[in-house]
């Protein structure tokens, strides 16, 4: 071994002539144990884990079969190479040795340099697995390293690229706050200066929600959000939602479909506020999405009823310009976006559909999306609500 240190052998064998004819021709190149018996033999594998095993076959009480295939059901000793040495000159004593798991034999009388050959090519056999096996660790490590990276290297830029977007996204309604209040400044018609607040409120809105999103995400990621529990009208929730939706979406001359599931209670109880905020999302993402005279939907129904908890199953789906495969596996990642450059077509910081997926969680669902590229977007996701 490279270290210096001698591989180790331990000779079983009743008779005390083999052991010392091995002993001579054997230690000057390796340490030997010895034992003379197989339950001795068996300690002695124990104990000093030696790297190969001269077994004699033909012992009293315990014979060389008994104590290999005790050997081989250890988890300890398993691995030990065990090579028979035996005076048997049968093909048949051969096989059911190596059936067992031994590794080679020497016969008797003993020729100093077969023994030593024989020895020393199960020394090699060692040394190659040992060698492969630390190679194999270093490559896994490698590989580890290189995983572990790439990961972090990914994160960084995930991270850089939504500050960044997240910065651009701030300015914009703040930009549109500052500049419409510099212009009613100068007082223009009354009818100006409704336009000029309406564009102040709705940047202001638009702001809040950013700094909204911001917040519950970063209260999701340290655990701090909780859900609350009242009781709520949903009809009341979607009627809502939808007065919101169909006002934004008739800006881009877009049709909201709406149906919901008529055996849903009227009267639920659960988190209102988020489950809000989950719908209003996925709306405004379909309207943002979907180009002008588009049309989007909106599905409700029961998928379970179960000891008062019943199952919601929400769909929202549009035509607009879809999802390519690749883009969806990391769609609901914080810090991640479809398109994260500055240059892209539509706004937006990513953040959206990445807690829309941590509340959904909370109120024990699921969320998904089933889309081709040019070819619309269905959002999907399930919660548990008491009724």
């Amino acid at each position: 071994m490279s270290s210096g240190k001698k591989n180790s052998i331990l000779i079983v064998d009743d008779e005390r002539t083999n052991i010392i004819a091995l002993k001579t021709i054997l230690s000057p190149d390796y340490t030997i144990y010895a034992s003379s018996n197989g339950e001795e033999a068996i300690e002695a594998a124990e104990e000093f884990k030696p790297d190969i095993i001269l077994l004699d076959i033909i012992m009293p009480e315990m014979d060389g079969y008994e104590v290999i295939t005790a050997l081989k059901n250890s988890k300890k000793m398993r691995d030990i190479p065990v090579v028979f040495i035996t005076g048997l000159d049968s093909a048949e004593a051969e096989e059911k040795g190596l059936a067992l798991g031994a590794a080679d034999y020497i016969t008797k009388p003993f020729h100093s340099a077969i023994v030593k050959m024989r020895v020393k090519n199960q020394i090699d056999l060692i040394e190659r697995f040992r060698i492969e096996h630390d190679l194999n660790v270093v490559l896994k490590l490698q590989s580890e390293l290189v995983a572990a990276k790439e990961l972090a290297e990914h994160s960084s830029r995930a991270k850089s690229e939504f500050l960044s977007r997240m910065s651009h996204e701030m300015l914009t309604p703040m930009n549109a706050i500052m500049g419409m209040t510099e212009i009613i400044k100068n007082l223009g018609s009354n009818k100006d200066i409704k336009n000029y607040l309406d564009e102040i409120n709705k940047a202001s809105n638009d702001l809040q929600r950013l700094i909204n999103d911001v917040l519950d995400i970063s209260n999701v990621e340290y655990g701090t959000i909780k859900l609350s529990h009242s009781a709520f009208n949903i009809s009341s929730l979607f009627k809502d939602l939808l007065e919101t939706a169909r006002y934004n979406a008739s800006k881009k001359q877009q049709v909201i479909n709406f149906n919901i599931d008529q055996t849903i209670p009227e009267t639920v109880t659960g988190d209102e506020k988020r489950l809000k905020q989950v719908i209003e999302n996925l709306l405004a993402n379909a309207i943002k999405f979907t180009p002008e005279n588009g049309e989007i939907y909106i599905e409700s129904s029961v998928l379970d009823v179960n000891n008062k908890t019943i199952t919601l199953q929400v769909t929202v789906s549009d035509n607009g310009i879809g999802i390519a495969k690749e883009q969806q596996d990391n769609l609901f990642d914080i810090f991640e976006q479809v398109d994260g450059s500055h240059t892209r077509a539509h706004g937006g910081i990513g953040l959206g559909l990445a807690l829309s997926k941590r509340i959904i969680e909370m109120m024990d669902g699921k969320i998904w999306v089933e889309s081709e590229l040019n070819k619309g977007a269905a959002f999907h996701f399930t919660c548990s609500l008491q009724c």
